[in-house]
């Protein structure tokens, strides 16, 4: 067992790492006799007083939370609570969680609702639990070695600390698959990702831990009505909006002028009015810029709006930043960080995106294209690995279906690389690529092929690993918390609870969620989709340091840089290879 001097100097080291994301306070809690360290950094949102001091004990020390989020449901529980004769000595959420496990238990956390992901520690059973919240929202990373257990919410901070420095050998292989590290794997061994609506609970006398859900049943109940459907959307998210702007610092919202964002700054607007901001991106490159939409939405509501010219040279003069702040390799999460640069720059600590809709109501073309692989499924599979090097690169992905594995269709619809190419990029073996690619069967228990099996990947895959991570990781590099009003638990358990039909349009993505508002205009919705997307294929063939082929090994990797430069291949595809560069 490590000593506990040991132990209190690689916590402090691991908030060091961590400053960039609680700029506000540093607390470590340091039990000599228990082995026990808590450290924690602070963004000040909820309470900015010397209360909010973290880690935090109740009055009576029973329990000690680091907590990193926000509750918004608690000033309900609060008043709950207080009717059960608690007392509270200070305004934070983090008061309450304490207060909420020390009366409910473990089944405390399913009350609350938010974005969390916290270390609680038990004095009396000696046990300390870490929990994440129900839609992987906030990360929190651990490993249990030597006898002990470390977590924390970027793996930067376990190779500050030296509590592992060991690459996962495997890392490349999803990487190049996927364009991220999906859960629970990690680009280290033996650091995992605790997975989502879980606690971890670690038994400090026997030094063992299990991992149990805590979210409750789903509603199996199905609304079948098309105006009950949107008389519940409409109270869900608007409820949902209402208190996820509960912040005692500056809050806004991210505006591209695309659907989803351009309905929270409405829905937001109704709720702060002149005291809203907002925060928009646009270009020169006029194919990417969303201007004149995010103009239709600004001339209806009150607020400031903060709005940033992005050019090739800001790209070029931050890529270093970029890099540095990925924590794990990811062929996304561009746009966020710059997006929370600037929010942060115009003295915002957190902001609304529009992150969820997409996938609660078949926003992206893999909702129409899932009905397809059912036909390609009907094909004898040897027949895509016996084709392999006939097959152009645009189709090289088919290979994917020789595998039955549900990841192996989502790899279809939104893998970068092939099976046979991740082989040869990282001269390995095709039967190694797939192994680790295949090594688990997890998916949706909807029927395959069907938009709700679309869902399922879009939310807890592609949502889930890169643009939760992402967003997090590059507005915490900001100071800046992001919060997603479409994730909230109870928008959640609504959407889920509509039928099928009603919930997906085949004809026009989001109907639903469109139709339950007469606030968003015309012009904002009835347009071709564009997503917060950035002119990444022109910045990117320009940046000398991914498009010259002589900087990467393998004749493949060159290959495709050289295509990526012929405008043949998309920039996802040339930047994954960038970043495996040292590694292969």
């Amino acid at each position: 067992m490590v000593q506990p001097e040991v132990l209190l100097e690689k916590v402090k080291v691991m908030c060091r790492t961590l400053e960039h994301g609680g700029p506000d306070d540093e607390g470590v809690h340091y039990d000599q006799n228990g082995h026990l360290v808590f450290g924690h950094r602070r963004l000040s949102i909820i309470d900015l007083s010397s209360g909010g001091h973290q880690p935090m004990a109740d009055t009576h020390g029973r329990a000690l939370i680091t907590f990193n989020g926000e509750i918004y449901n608690y000033l309900e529980l609060r008043g709950e609570l207080t009717g059960l004769g608690i007392t509270f000595n200070s305004a934070t959420d983090t008061e309450v969680i304490l207060q909420a496990y020390l009366q409910w238990g473990v089944k405390a956390f399913g009350k609350f609702r938010g974005m969390f992901a916290f270390a609680l520690f038990d004095t009396a059973r000696r046990l300390t639990y870490v929990v994440r919240d129900t839609a992987g929202i906030k990360p929190v990373y651990y490993t249990a070695q030597d006898n002990g257990l470390s977590f924390a919410s970027e793996i930067s901070a376990f190779t500050a600390a030296g509590i592992a420095t060991q690459q996962d050998p495997n890392w490349p292989i999803r990487f190049l698959a996927f364009g991220h590290i999906p859960e629970p794997y990690t680009t280290l061994q033996q650091i995992y990702s605790l997975p989502k609506g879980h606690y971890l609970c670690w038994d400090h006398s026997l030094c063992t831990y299990k991992i149990c859900p805590y979210q409750q049943q789903e509603n199996k109940t199905r609304i079948n009505d098309i105006n009950e459907a949107q008389e519940i959307i409409k109270q869900a998210l608007t409820k949902a909006v209402k208190r996820q702007m509960i912040a005692d610092a500056p809050l806004g919202v991210f505006l591209s002028g695309g659907i989803d964002s351009s309905l929270l700054t409405l829905l937001a607007d109704q709720e702060k009015g002149r005291q809203l901001k907002t925060i928009s991106i646009f270009f020169d490159e006029k194919q990417y810029d969303e201007q004149a939409y995010q103009k239709v939405i600004l001339n209806t509501t009150t607020g400031e709006n903060f709005s940033h010219l992005v050019k090739q040279d800001d790209f070029e003069n931050h890529f270093g930043h970029i890099m540095e702040a990925m924590d794990m390799p990811t062929t996304d999460g561009i746009n966020s960080w710059f997006i929370s640069k600037y929010a942060h720059d115009n003295g915002l600590k957190a902001v609304l995106s529009g992150i969820g809709a997409d996938e609660y109501f078949g926003g992206y073309p893999s909702f129409n294209r899932i009905r397809y692989l059912a036909y390609l499924r009907n094909i004898p599979p040897f027949l895509f690995s016996s084709v392999h090097g006939l097959l152009p690169d645009a189709y090289k992905k088919l290979t994917f279906l020789v595998d039955q594995s549900p990841t192996a269709d989502y790899l279809l619809l939104r893998g970068l690389f092939s099976p046979g190419d991740i082989s040869r990029i990282l001269d390995t073996d095709t039967t190694q690529v797939r192994a680790v690619l295949f090594d688990s069967n997890k998916g949706s228990e909807s029927s395959r092929y069907s938009p709700e099996q679309a869902s399922w990947f879009e939310t807890n895959l592609y949502m889930q690993n890169q643009l939760l991570r992402d967003t997090d990781v590059m507005s915490m590099s900001h100071g800046l918390e992001v919060r997603v009003p479409f994730l909230d638990e109870d928008f959640t358990a609504a959407a889920q609870s509509i039928a099928s039909d009603i919930r997906f349009n085949r004809q026009q993505p989001k109907k639903l969620l469109i139709d339950s508002f007469d606030i968003l205009p015309a012009s904002v919705w009835n347009r071709p989709k564009m997503g917060f997307s950035f002119p990444l294929q022109i910045w990117m063939r320009e940046n000398t340091r991914i498009n010259n082929p002589e900087h990467y090994k393998g004749k493949l990797a060159r290959y495709n840089i050289q295509k990526f430069k012929n405008g043949q291949i998309h920039w996802s595809k040339a930047f994954a290879l960038y970043q495996i560069q040292p590694h292969v």
